[in-house]
């Protein structure tokens, strides 16, 4: 199951972090309006979803967290909790993924909990990582992330990151590592 080519991700190589970061914010409430809608090709947004989210999710905790703990601009609580939500919405990701139909109950019960946790970190990480981010780090440090941000972003989604296969080897890694609780 490969991305559909005709759902644009973005392919950014630099810019302020916070930005890049805000950018996929939009796109994610955008595939989620698309994800609820019969209308959509609900499978292709699911697939393009799986792969962004996953992606930014791995941009973030390898290049962007590391740096704003290690500069002090976020709290090692913070950036922990992120993880946490990042986990739990791959966890909700693979239930609307193993859904063998996206014209089912199922399917709408699992797109409605993927929106709750989504949107939930979507506004947590802009009020409690992004803004403090912004204040506290220099134009310079900001670019430079975006760019290492970008980078990262780009082959996780080259990789074909959100994959079904992926993303469960991912929630059990969050299982075992304690991120998630076991069902």
């Amino acid at each position: 199951m490969s991305i559909d080519t005709t759902i644009d991700l973005g392919r950014p190589v630099s810019g302020d972090v916070v930005d890049l970061i805000l950018d996929d914010h939009r796109r994610f409430e955008d595939l989620l309006r698309q994800l609820r809608s019969t209308a959509s090709d609900r499978d292709a947004v699911r697939r393009a979803f799986a792969a962004l989210h996953v992606a930014h999710a791995e941009a973030e905790e390898r290049h962007v967290y590391p740096q704003l703990k290690k500069r002090r601009a976020v709290d090692a609580h913070e950036a922990d909790h992120g993880e946490h939500e990042h986990a739990e919405g791959n966890e909700a990701l693979l239930a609307v993924l193993e859904c063998a139909s996206t014209d089912t109950q199922k399917f709408d019960d699992a797109v409605e909990e993927l929106t709750r946790l989504i949107s939930h970190h979507l506004t947590e990480e802009e009020l409690t990582i992004l803004n403090p981010a912004r204040e506290e780090l220099g134009s310079e440090v900001l670019a430079r992330l975006g760019e290492a941000f970008a980078t990262e972003r780009n082959q996780q989604i080259d990789a074909d990151c959100g994959r079904t296969e992926n993303v469960r080897r991912l929630v059990e890694e969050a299982r075992e590592e304690g991120l998630i609780d076991e069902e």
